[in-house]
């Protein structure tokens, strides 16, 4: 399973990408809200509730023609390439997010010149250290491998220097899981 690409659409969108003021129940089930509206560091929030028991698994790090709503929300042309990396976030060697990130070539330049280079770091320690680090909204939408599990993702577009990256992240149930898990345990102690 993985974000939807052109090498890789067994998790396919059941909706478009859109933001919301305030987000209804019926788009976003409020079990799903910490996680998917959180607007701080993924990376940072994973380690803390993992303990440690993190790591970025490099799926693809290449050139590639970003899918059209990708394109379309950086601006990029019709036929306009950029690097794509898709990562899988694991915590306790369990896939709790996939991430897909665009970054056009325009963008990695100067002190971004790195972000070609991340291999199994991950992207959110960079963007979240950056001074000039600017998110702008972020955008949700449900996907589905069948008709019976959903699973909530979030894009947002970010900036350094002024120049944009895309981010995705798809959530994965192991994360609802190990909150449940964590506040039985809260519970008992």
């Amino acid at each position: 399973m993985f974000i939807p690409s052109p090498s890789n659409s067994t998790l396919s969108p059941t909706g478009l990408w859109r933001s919301y003021r305030r987000v209804p129940a019926s788009v976003l089930p409020r079990s799903w809200h910490k996680w998917v509206l959180d607007k701080g560091s993924l990376t940072k929030r994973l380690l803390q509730v993992a303990n440690g028991s993190f790591e970025v698994r490099l799926v693809t790090n290449g050139r590639a023609l970003p899918l059209l709503h990708e394109r379309q929300a950086l601006a990029l042309g019709d036929r306009q390439q950029a690097l794509v990396r898709e990562v899988e976030l694991c915590c306790f060697g369990e896939v709790w997010v996939q991430a897909r990130s665009i970054i056009p070539f325009a963008t990695l330049s100067g002190e971004e010149r790195q972000l070609r280079y991340l291999g199994n770091k991950p992207l959110g320690a960079y963007l979240f250290q950056a001074a000039t680090m600017r998110r702008e909204r972020i955008e949700i939408a449900a996907f589905g491998d069948n008709a019976e599990q959903v699973f909530y993702g979030r894009r947002s577009c970010f900036r350094l220097h002024d120049k944009p990256l895309l981010v995705s992240e798809v959530f994965m149930p192991a994360i609802l899981e190990a909150d449940a898990a964590a506040t039985q345990r809260y519970a008992y102690d």
